[in-house]
C-alpha cells in the first residue's frame, strides 16, 4: 500500500530483506524505479544491489532510534502536529549538535 503512493519522482527504493519479493520488485520495475533491496539469505536468483547505498540505510535508522531517546518525541505528548514536528526538530538539531 505504501509503495503505490510513492510520487512519481521516486528514482530508487531502499528497503531490508523483509521486502525482497519478486511481486514488489516487478511493481517497482514497472514504474521504472530501482530497488535497492538486498535478497533473503534463501533466496536461489540473488538479484544485484547497491551495497553503498544501501548502507546509508543504517543512517537513518540509526537517527530514528536516537530520537526515540527523547521522551517527548517517543511517546507523542504535543497533540498538535506542528508542535510535534518542533519537538522533532530541536531534537534532531540537539543530536546533530551533539555528534561534533
Amino acid at each position: 500500500m505504501l509503495l503505490a503512493d510513492l510520487p512519481d519522482e521516486t528514482e530508487e527504493v531502499i528497503g531490508d530483506r523483509g521486502y525482497d519479493s519478486n511481486r514488489i520488485r516487478l511493481s517497482l520495475a514497472e514504474r521504472n524505479i530501482a530497488a535497492c533491496i538486498p535478497p533473503k539469505k534463501n533466496r536461489k536468483s540473488k538479484p544485484p544491489y547497491n551495497w553503498h547505498l544501501y548502507k546509508k540505510r543504517h543512517l537513518i535508522e540509526n537517527m530514528f532510534a536516537k530520537l526515540k531517546d527523547w521522551r517527548r518525541v517517543a511517546t507523542r505528548y504535543d497533540r498538535c502536529a506542528h508542535t510535534f514536528m518542533s519537538a522533532i526538530h530541536i531534537a534532531a538539531s540537539f543530536i546533530f549538535w551533539l555528534k561534533e
